[in-house]
């Protein structure tokens, strides 16, 4: 994989993520056993942002993909995984009528940190000094006004 995003809802075989130089990958763990099937040449792998509990406080159940915009959830892959996951997860029901996304969705409080976050290392550092200066100048904005 040498950009994008992918969700894994079910299980993976060996060697996950060998080779892979860019993009994000979102894994369900459901056994705890996905780190003896992934390949950590150049990943790491790393819990859901804790902090953000899309999946456990009913942002989903609006029914409205459109009311999903309020993050831009493609805009910094380091952040907002909570969000992130909880967009594409409730469009694959949306689109598909997966009763497993459904589950999910339901009992996100139980399903959230189950999900582990797959990063190329350089990828990682890339997208963190890209963000760097927006932010700089945010901050320096901000203080202005």
């Amino acid at each position: 994989m040498t950009g994008g995003l992918v969700i894994v809802l079910g299980m993976t075989g060996r060697n996950f993520a060998a080779g892979m130089s860019g993009g994000v990958a979102y894994v369900l763990d459901a056994q705890g056993d996905f780190k003896k099937r992934c390949n950590l040449a150049m990943v790491e792998l790393e819990p859901v942002d804790g902090e953000e509990r899309a999946l456990e406080n009913g942002y989903h159940q609006s029914g409205d993909l459109e009311g999903h915009g309020q993050v831009d959830v493609m805009h910094d892959m380091t952040r907002h995984d909570a969000e992130r996951l909880c967009h594409f997860i409730e469009g694959h029901r949306h689109y598909t009528g997966s009763l497993r996304a459904a589950e999910i969705l339901e009992n996100g409080e139980r399903f959230l940190p189950k999900f582990v976050k797959v990063m190329p290392v350089d990828y990682r550092r890339a997208r963190v000094n890209a963000i760097a200066p927006l932010a700089t100048l945010m901050r320096d904005t901000a203080a202005r006004c």
